[in-house]
């Protein structure tokens, strides 16, 4: 159960504050053996724990699964194959499926806050922004998507410069060189979040080279995360969306 539910719900009559107290007294983590799951990260963060598939063994990656759509009402996996799938699907008949991004997840209906643009320099790029976008998504945020606006055709960027300038947070992912960061950087006043993917040719060393110029960025207000780690960069898109949109 979550806190607002909880909370609620001793408002409302429906659960004694002894029995709340029981709750909220509980180990902050649900130890499963094999797993240590972290209940209370919304509580703290104001974003439940998401599940990297990757490498986990089915029974694991089932339980997981499992116990936080019990507590939260809502799930999220990350890498998810669709073997995976369709495995936590037997058990989860309401779980949806993006080939694209890889995520698997039951989301609740909720209102959408503020605005995060997030690009692609290419459509060989748009499988980690969409993991980006989905995971900004699924935490509650607004996300408007700008795919192959690369530097190798740069009128396709600045004929959507008027719009990035609106959001309260960029995303920039691109592979090769990894110059899209860089250029807009220069061209919107709030923070960009540079996400080097792997796409390229070989002396693109699997990403790096992007990597190095992106942490190497002449523009100010460019903040790099890993290669390939649009989960990343959309968790930090979440918050900086977040504080922008906080009332006073």
């Amino acid at each position: 159960m979550n806190i607002d539910t909880l909370l609620e719900a001793v408002k409302d009559g429906k659960m004694e504050i002894n029995e709340a107290k029981a709750i909220l007294a509980r180990a902050p983590y649900e130890d499963l053996g094999f797993a240590k799951l972290d209940t209370h990260r919304a509580i703290r963060t104001g974003f439940a724990e998401v599940v990297y598939c990757q490498n986990k063994a089915d029974d694991y990656l089932t339980e997981i699964f499992m116990r936080l759509y019990k507590n939260h009402g809502e799930v999220m996996g990350t890498r998810c194959s669709e073997k995976q799938y369709l495995l936590l699907k037997e058990h989860l008949p309401q779980l949806t499926y993006d080939p694209i991004s890889r995520i698997a997840k039951i989301e609740k209906t909720k209102e959408k806050i503020g605005l995060i643009a997030v690009c692609t320099a290419g459509t060989a790029d748009i499988s980690i922004a969409e993991e980006c976008a989905q995971t900004a998504e699924f935490f509650g945020q607004n996300v408007e998507r700008f795919y192959d606006i690369g530097v190798s055709g740069l009128h396709r960027l600045l004929s959507k410069v008027e719009r990035l300038q609106k959001a309260n947070c960029v995303v920039a992912v691109a592979g090769m060189e990894g110059a899209l960061a860089s250029v807009i950087g220069g061209l919107v006043a709030n923070p960009v979040i540079a996400v080097p993917t792997s796409v390229g040719y070989g002396a693109n060393f699997h990403g790096l080279s992007a990597l190095l110029t992106m942490i190497n960025s002449c523009s100010n207000g460019v903040a790099t995360v890993n290669i390939d780690n649009g989960f990343g960069a959309g968790f930090l898109a979440s918050q900086i969306n977040r504080l922008a949109t906080q009332k006073e």
